[in-house]
């Protein structure tokens, strides 16, 4: 009866320790780095204090893949890379191996298959992006289609170091952006506020969160032909999507009002400045599958112009911030519009304060 047991070791959460896992090289010399240099875009040559070396081949894949595909990186890796691989947060894979020997034939093999080297230095990485239509049960289009269609159009842009500065794309499938900041985002827009199926709201939905999800407060409990449901103030609607998720029956998504918008100048901190929020430079394209070809035409026009006129090192943010947005849209060939008028001035007054709000 009184026999201790041995407590139960605690789940592990968040990220598994990668140590394990690493290739013996960089096991040895874990943060003891001297120097390192790209031999060519898409290959990384690290050097020790201890004087060891390890070369690293960057390789572009899908982020959604099938076991096939996963087995055949696998065994590109077993022959042809010591057996050491990791994922990129962009999805590249990366091989490590201890002799420059090993690199170009590892090279060959991956362009062989079908996978591009690139994605280092000044060049543009793989586009990270949400879930879409495979995995998503909000999306307004398909992420994962738009980063291959785009992909299609700058596999040039991936393979050369020829930009700038390094250019970082993210896509989003709804007004939330999962996706997060990038030089360019592609995100969703939402034209109209949603259309509400009363006849199932009160089943589906828990009402007074969905109220308190709304950022404006533009939504508010309703009885609809006697059965409880909900309204919205379309004079306050910002069209964000965020009643949506909590609530299906209040359907935000259709062909004539899901639109594309494209943004530029975010990015996260690094040593020489702060993060930045990307800003509105095209709105209301067309939510055109498969290729998006509206979509692939607005981003080269700014890979183009950035390109041409940015000075070395300058992120695209940092570019627009130097000459103006006035020469940006000039410079870019992308039209001035009223959606790019920041005019909505209830934001200190009622953004995220719906708390505040009685009925």
């Amino acid at each position: 009866m009184n026999e201790v047991t041995e407590m139960r070791r605690p789940d592990e959460t968040g990220v598994p320790d990668p140590y394990p896992f690493m290739h013996p090289v960089l096991k040895v010399n874990y943060g003891d780095w001297k120097w390192h240099d790209r031999l060519r875009p898409g290959v990384l040559h690290h050097v020790a204090h201890s004087g060891a070396e390890v070369w690293t081949v960057r390789a572009g894949t899908q982020r959604q893949m099938d076991v096939h595909t996963i087995r055949k990186l696998a065994d590109i890796a077993d022959e042809f890379a010591e057996g050491h691989v990791r994922f990129t947060v962009r999805s590249n894979i990366e091989y490590m191996v201890s002799s420059e020997d090993k690199v170009a034939p590892l090279i060959e093999k991956l362009e062989s298959e079908g996978f591009p080297i690139g994605g280092t230095g000044n060049s543009l990485s793989m586009i990270s992006h949400t879930q879409g239509w495979l995995h998503c049960d909000i999306p307004g289009t398909d992420a994962s289609g738009v980063v291959k269609a785009l992909m299609d159009e700058l596999y040039d842009e991936f393979t050369h170091e020829e930009m700038p500065n390094r250019v970082r794309m993210t896509t989003s499938c709804c007004q939330i952006n999962c996706g997060g900041q990038g030089d360019i985002a592609i995100n969703v827009q939402y034209t109209k506020p949603p259309v509400i199926n009363h006849d199932i709201v009160a089943n589906v939905c828990e009402r007074p969160a969905v109220v308190a999800r709304c950022p404006v407060a533009a939504i508010r409990p309703a009885m609809v032909d006697g059965k409880p449901s909900l309204e919205v103030d379309e004079q306050k609607c910002i069209c964000c999507g965020a009643c949506y998720p909590p609530c299906p029956p209040m359907q935000i998504n259709s062909d004539e009002s899901t639109k594309i918008a494209v943004w530029v100048g975010g990015k996260h901190s690094n040593a020489r400045s702060k993060p930045t929020f990307h800003k509105l430079a095209v709105a209301g394209l067309p939510n055109n599958p498969p290729h998006w070809p509206e979509v692939a035409d607005v981003v080269k026009k700014i890979l183009c112009a950035y390109k041409e006129n940015a000075r070395d090192w300058e992120r695209i943010g940092e570019w627009i911030e130097r000459i103006g947005w006035p020469k940006f849209f000039d410079l870019a060939d992308i039209p001035f519009t009223r959606f790019h008028i920041d005019d909505f001035r209830g934001a200190r007054d009622s953004l995220n304060a719906s708390a505040h709000v009685h009925f």
